[in-house]
Formats: C-alpha cells, structure tokens, sequence
C-alpha cells in the first residue's frame, strides 16, 4: 500500500509531466506560427475582449510580463487595445482580424497531437473537474 506522502509525490509529478508535455507541444506548435510560446498562451486564451489582469490571469503570470508579450503581438497587428465599456480606467484587448486568422491557425495545430488526444471527451472533462477542485481548494 502506498503511503499519502509518496502517492501525492507520484501524483505532483504527474501533474508536472503534463505539464511539461503541454508546454512542449505548445513551443513546437508556436515556432511554426512565428509565435513564441508566451505569445501563443495569449492568443490562446484571448477568447473574447478581455483586460489586461484578465489575460494575465489566464497565463498565470504578472501582468507586467502579459504586457510585454501584448506590446509585441500589438507591433504584430494582432491585438488592438480598446476604451473598456464600462470602465474608463481600463483597455480591452480585442484581437484583430488577423490576430483572430491566427489564433485559429494556432488552436487547429495545437488539437493535432495533443498530450490529451488520448482523453475521451469525458475522462479531459472529468481530469478538468479535478484540477480545478484541486486547484481552487487552496
């Protein structure tokens, strides 16, 4: 019988191989695109106008890192800054026609062969309830 402390060792470096093998997939995906993979996580997760703390959130980084990586893909034409809707203190970030061409580009390449493809619909949902719980239970 495995102890708790090994069995949640095992699990960490699941957690943590994944991990490694998204990003991997990701990288090699983005090269191919001319993106960096910093870049490819934003346009990834910029599924709709959002601000900057919101993108930033989504990346799991600081926002000053998320404004790094939006001030390149904005010299790229991929990412406009907006006035928010209701708040005058904050910016949007919309992407642009062309940021909207890549970013579907770059989520057709990174379903092919993903670390997950050999998840059932329902075992990737079930493994996205149990991060999650994992995740916010902090």
């Amino acid at each position: 019988m495995t102890s708790p402390e090994a069995a949640e060792r095992q699990l960490c470096g699941l957690v943590n191989g994944l991990s490694h093998q998204i990003g991997e997939h990701l990288r090699a995906r983005a090269v191919k695109l001319g993106l960096t993979a910093p870049q490819a996580t934003a346009l990834r997760e910029l599924s709709g106008p959002m601000t900057m703390g919101e993108l930033a959130e989504r990346m799991s980084c600081e926002p000053s890192n998320a404004t790094f990586v939006v001030d390149k893909l904005e010299n790229q034409g991929l990412i406009e800054r907006r006035p928010h809707p209701t708040d005058r203190r904050a910016r949007h970030l919309v992407l642009t026609t062309k940021g909207t061409a890549l970013r579907a580009d770059l989520l057709e390449l990174l379903a092919q062969e993903s670390p997950l493809a050999g998840l059932s619909a329902a075992e990737q949902n079930t493994l996205q309830q149990l991060l999650d719980r994992a995740i916010t239970k902090r």
